[in-house]
């Protein structure tokens, strides 16, 4: 199923995340552009509907009006972000609760508004952003499998979950994907989560590909309001030591003539077919150099090399969730 289903998608797709201001200010006709470059480009368009309440949903059904290509879709719920609805409190360790509800009733309302907001009559891939951790998984798991079985869902994956919660939902209904942080600056993933993956033949969709930016070797220093602040990595001492770990892979970089980026990028994808990266970005001009990457072929020494610099753990920090 997971073969097929990004078949005719790039092996790069696009985190729709920081058009709602994450990482600095957007306005929406810049998002709408570069959101149309991404579709007509055939990468994965990655939302949630909590991203900007709605909103992020909103730029991209505008940016579907705006092509003749027919888009991938991936959007995820469960994030409660209207006054009327109730759920679980969940830490992330992001400096800010979450309210998570993954009860069967709020599962379907959830996907007939993001299908209405999208403008859509089928997802392609819908996530559970996070477990409800008071609603059985089984609960959460078989309401999102009745939406595919009505033909409003392609195909289901989850996001934040554990090795074990991914192999109890395959069990329910086929997990096609599942989006976890994966990137040379946090690899963490490779220790069980994405053997499940692999046993399962699955797909992982890493977020945060390039260490929220940090891997472009453009972030120097953080505004006041940035949510990177919460991240540990990027806090004092920990910022410090890890800029300078930046610096050997800045140099392989140069010795490919590619950007930090690209080759965070092209490393992820030499992990495996299976593993698509969503980088996000606020220019069309970033899409098309990200995209860049599928081009650049690392040699095994290389990838050694990178194994040497950045092994799990490395860049110094807690990791979160």
């Amino acid at each position: 199923m997971s073969k097929e289903l990004f078949q005719n998608i790039k092996q790069i797709g696009y985190g729709a995340m920081g058009l709602e201001g994450y990482y600095g200010q957007s306005d929406d006709m810049s998002a709408v552009n570069t959101l149309v470059r991404a579709i007509e480009q055939s990468m994965m368009i990655d939302t949630a509907d909590a991203y900007g309440a709605g909103h992020n949903e909103d730029l991209i059904k505008q940016a579907i009006a705006q092509t003749e290509t027919t888009p991938f879709i991936a959007t995820k719920f469960g994030i409660v972000f209207e006054e009327d609805q109730t759920g679980s409190q969940l830490d992330t360790g992001w400096g800010f609760p979450l309210t998570i509800n993954g009860t069967k009733e709020y599962v379907a309302r959830a996907i007939d508004n993001s299908l209405e907001r999208l403008g859509v009559e089928q997802i392609d891939l819908l996530y559970a952003h996070y477990l409800d951790p008071n609603v059985p998984l089984a609960e959460t798991v078989s309401a999102m499998a009745d939406a595919v079985k009505a033909g409003k869902v392609k195909a289901i994956g989850l996001s934040n979950v554990t090795a074990e919660q991914v192999l109890e939902a395959n069990e329910i209904h086929p997990i096609a994907a599942v989006q976890y942080e994966y990137s040379l600056f946090r690899r963490e993933a490779e220790t069980d989560i994405l053997p499940a993956i692999n046993q399962i033949g699955a797909a992982l969709v890493c977020w945060s590909p390039l260490g929220a930016g940090f891997l472009t070797g453009q972030v120097k220093d953080l505004e006041e309001g940035d949510f990177r602040n919460n991240n540990p990595k990027m806090q004092g001492d920990n910022f410090t030591n890890n800029l300078q770990r930046l610096e050997e892979i800045k140099a392989i970089a140069a010795e490919y003539q590619v950007t930090p980026a690209q080759l965070a990028l092209a490393w992820l994808v030499a992990q495996g077919d299976n593993i698509i990266p969503i980088p996000g970005s606020r220019k069309t001009s970033r899409v098309v150099e990200n995209l860049e990457a599928l081009s650049v072929t690392l040699s095994q020494e290389t990838l050694d090399k990178l194994d040497q610099i950045a092994p799990i753990g490395a860049f110094k920090g807690a990791t979160l969730v």
